[in-house]
């Protein structure tokens, strides 16, 4: 135990004493261009929603269908006005239409007695801005085909982010890079050093053993990674006034489990890569660019070709910026992050176990 504490310290010296800056490689700035020019867009369309009807009148269908047919939204059925605070929860849709009872009157009315109520309702999930701002305009631009009295000009309410503060958006999205960074990144090139300069064979003849070694090295990333975890948090509660009414210990406990991802992850990488640069061309291209382009950090999943939606399911960030968002916003509890959790539990257990048996194999 003595030796592993002693390792532990010497790398906890060695990271204070030897800061290192990241270098930007040549290939990015073209995987960027291809990216931005063909697949990601920061149109926003794909937008779910739902639709609150108490009496679906024929007039009240057209609307349904001209927003249905339309391309920016996919319609996800009616629901019952007491269920659109769970449906937006869940993250089953993005926008709930509700139209008035008695909707067909007011948009024929033109003595302007009922201005003072509107006749549609449009309620946003607002933890994404960019959503609920673009897409207000646009089913209102639709609705209004119907009828352009000011009766029928539907009254917007935007849930969890009424100031649209794009704090609320970046926030998640800068967590799941920076432990990233830190874990992955920073560990794979460590344990890459010790290699590529020969003293990782000097290690591994001291009486300690090889996973004591490794671990020894990833402990001390671990812990920044908790420090700045920490740090986050309270700059994003008290200077960014970023809400975080949700599960406290779900947040933690699945910031936690991502950063052991993160670990497991950069000691995959330093299986494969010989040398500090190959780690570090590796965690940028495997890891820095799926964060930032296919995570949801930046850019809409939903607006991306079926191929990148499909490739964004196995990027971690992607289910942990989810859920970051939903606990941290729109302040549910952690059975609703339940299906996040469970994949990085098991993207977790898959990358802890193949890293440690590649790196045994190496050592062997």
């Amino acid at each position: 135990m003595g030796n592993f504490v002693s390792f532990v310290r010497k790398e906890m010296l060695h990271i204070i004493r030897d800061p290192r800056t990241m270098l930007i490689v040549l290939l990015m700035p073209i995987v960027q261009m291809l990216l931005f020019g063909f697949a990601i867009s920061t149109e926003i369309n794909n937008i779910d929603f739902a639709v609150v009807a108490p009496k679906q009148s024929e007039t009240i269908r057209r609307q349904v269908e001209r927003l249905a047919v339309n391309d920016y939204f996919t319609f996800k059925g009616y629901i019952a006005p007491q269920t659109i605070d769970d449906v937006l929860r869940r993250g089953d849709v993005d926008a709930v239409v509700v139209f008035a009872n008695d909707y067909d009157r007011r948009i024929t009315d033109t003595s302007g007695a009922n201005r003072s109520r509107p006749a549609i309702q449009l309620i946003f999930d607002a933890s994404n801005p960019n959503i609920a701002t673009s897409g207000s305009g646009y089913i209102q631009r639709v609705l209004q085909q119907e009828s352009p009295l000011t009766a029928a000009m539907p009254e917007t309410h935007t849930m969890y982010n009424p100031q649209m503060k794009s704090a609320y958006n970046f926030v998640p999205g800068i967590m799941g890079l920076i432990f990233l960074l830190i874990c992955a990144m920073m560990t794979s090139i460590s344990i890459v050093r010790e290699k590529e300069t020969g003293t990782m064979e000097v290690l591994l003849v001291s009486p300690a053993r090889p996973l004591q070694i490794i671990f020894s090295k990833m402990i001390p990333y671990f812990l920044l990674s908790c420090i700045n975890l920490m740090t986050i948090l309270l700059l994003a509660r008290f200077a960014l006034e970023v809400p975080m009414t949700g599960s406290m210990f779900g947040l933690i406990g699945i910031s936690l489990l991502y950063i052991l991802l993160a670990l497991a992850l950069g000691l995959f990488i330093s299986t494969i890569a010989r040398t500090q640069v190959a780690a570090m061309l590796v965690s940028g291209m495997v890891l820095l660019m799926p964060v930032i382009m296919l995570s949801g950090m930046a850019f809409p999943v939903e607006n991306m070709p079926g191929v990148l939606r499909a490739v964004s399911c196995i990027v971690p960030a992607r289910w942990y910026i989810d859920a970051m968002r939903k606990l941290m916003i729109e302040g549910v509890h952690f059975d609703a992050v339940l299906k996040e959790f469970l994949v990085l539990t098991a993207m977790t257990a898959i990358l802890v176990t193949v890293a440690l048996k590649k790196f045994k194999d190496k050592l062997e």
